[in-house]
Formats: C-alpha cells, structure tokens, sequence
C-alpha cells in the first residue's frame, strides 16, 4: 500500500483554509455584535435571546429605505427637475401645487391624506425626517419585519392627517413627521413600560433623546406655524402629535409583542377599534362640520 507523505502535500491549501474560516469568523462576529445592539435597544431581555436565535437580514429593512427613497426623490424632483427652485433651503409655492400635498380645499381628494408624506418643504424638513425615520425605522424592521413598521408608519401618516384636518382644519400639510413620530411614539412607549427590563443606563438614554428631539421639534413645527414671516412655511404642526398617539397606541402594540401572537393581545383590538372609531369621526367632520367647506 502506497504511504502518504504529509510534506508532499500543497503546505498553502490548509494555511489558506484557516484565513478564510478566520475572515468567515470576523464576518459572523460583526453581524453577531450588530445584532445584539440592535438586541439591547430594542427588546427587553427576555425576548433577546430568542431574537438572537432567529436574526439575520432576510428580509432586509426593505420598507423604510424604499419610502425614504422615494420621499427624497419626490424632494428633488421639485427641487431641481420639475420646477427648478432659487434656492433648497425652503421650497417655494410651486410644492402647494402638487397634487400629492394635503390641502384643505381639495380634501375629496382621499389620496391627499397620505401622499403628502412624499412632499417636503426645504432641506432642513426632509434632512430631518429622513434621518430619524432611517436611524429608528432600520433597528425596528430588522427586529420587527417591514410589515409592522410599514403599518405603524402609515398608520401615523394617516392619523397626522385626520388630526390636522379636524384641529387645524385651514392649514396645508406636507412632510412625512406623523410617520416619523409614530416610530418614535411607538418605540418611546415600549422603552418606558419595559424600562425594568433594559440596561437601566439605555433606557434613561434613550427616553431623554426621544424627549429633546420631539421638544426641539415641536418648538420648531410651532415657531414656523405661528410665528414665522415666511408664508411657505407656514404649515400645521398637528400631523406630528397625530402620528405620535398613533405611535403611542398602535405602535407600542406592534412593538411590544416581539415573539407573540398579536391577534390574541386585546390590546391590538382596543387600539384598532380606537383607531377605526377616530378615522370614521374624522371623515364625518370632514364631510360635515369641517370649517374649510365654507
């Protein structure tokens, strides 16, 4: 029988190997640290594991960074393409005319009371909303999955709208901050009712963050609505409190319930019950009662 001589063989082929089961190593390292960051700011401890056992990317954050993308598409299309500005720090009449900008005089419109999340009002507004929604939305659609954000999202939009309709009933809308304040809504809530749960040092980090930029915000959203010289910036600020009690109600649900069956949390019905009861109330001062009939 033929013996085997260990030197004969190619000395490269298990050096090589090693470095890439070690590059494999680093890779899986990185994604593992990754995924447990996202862990600790997301969830409480009891659900990190089993998120632990199950992450990966599959799918990706798909949903916010095509809603992202599309909103700063439609930003630049007005900016640059459709109607070239003077300058981009505040956009001028023309976005009023789009026909995806909420408007009070054309509310039979319905598509209006969602489309103006795609139109924003200079670089400042949709620098803003695209970097919280991506900062925010990206963790929570890799712990959560793109449907749950998307609703939460969309469900805030919508109810920024509704509210803007009903309590400022003669102001324009544009911006995507009922969704933006949604997520934030929903994720505020589940850092304060899991406080107990999380790294203590997180937790207060992360309620005081939520808390500066919503108070820097609103000053901001109240200052250009009551105060400012600049007609164009003159917009309603309740989209941002409307999509924040969604975010509070509906959005706490949906993140609260990682690894459970949302339909059997009587929770999901209270708030989707609320939520409907809100949409039909709304649509009917709109038909009825709403000052912009006259």
């Amino acid at each position: 029988m033929a013996t085997v001589d260990i030197e004969e063989q190619d000395p490269l082929s298990g050096q090589g190997g090693g470095r890439n089961m070690q590059e494999d190593d680093e890779n899986r390292g990185c994604c593992v640290k990754f995924q447990e960051t996202v862990s600790r700011w997301m969830l409480p401890e009891d659900s990190r594991n089993t998120y632990l056992e199950r992450a990966n990317c599959c799918p990706p954050p798909i949903f916010i960074i095509l809603i992202s993308a599309a909103e700063l598409a439609v930003f630049i299309y007005y900016a640059v393409v459709g109607k070239p500005q003077s300058q981009w720090m505040t956009l001028e009449r023309e976005i009023w005319d789009s026909p995806l900008t909420y408007q009070p005089e054309h509310r039979e419109e319905a598509w209006r009371f969602i489309s103006y999340m795609f139109v924003h009002a200079g670089v400042e507004h949709i620098a803003g909303n695209l970097i919280m929604q991506l900062l925010l939305g990206i963790p929570l659609e890799l712990v959560h999955k793109g449907f749950e954000v998307g609703m939460v999202y969309l469900a805030g939009v919508l109810a920024g709208s509704l509210a803007s309709s009903i309590f400022d009933p003669l102001s324009p809308l544009v911006g995507a901050s009922g969704g933006v304040y949604a997520l934030m809504g929903g994720y505020f809530m589940n850092a304060v009712v899991n406080f107990r749960e999380m790294i203590p040092v997180l937790g207060v980090f992360r309620i005081l963050v939520i808390l500066l930029i919503v108070g820097t915000d609103m000053g901001f959203a109240l200052y250009r609505r009551f105060l400012s010289n600049d007609e164009g910036l003159r917009v309603s600020f309740v989209a941002h409190i409307g999509g924040g009690i969604a975010g509070m109600t509906i959005g706490y649900v949906f993140f609260s319930n990682y690894n459970k069956k949302l339909l059997k949390d009587p929770r999901f019905w209270f708030c989707i019950v609320g939520y409907i009861v809100f949409l039909l109330f709304a649509v009917l001062f709109n038909i009825f009662l709403s000052p912009a009939n006259s």
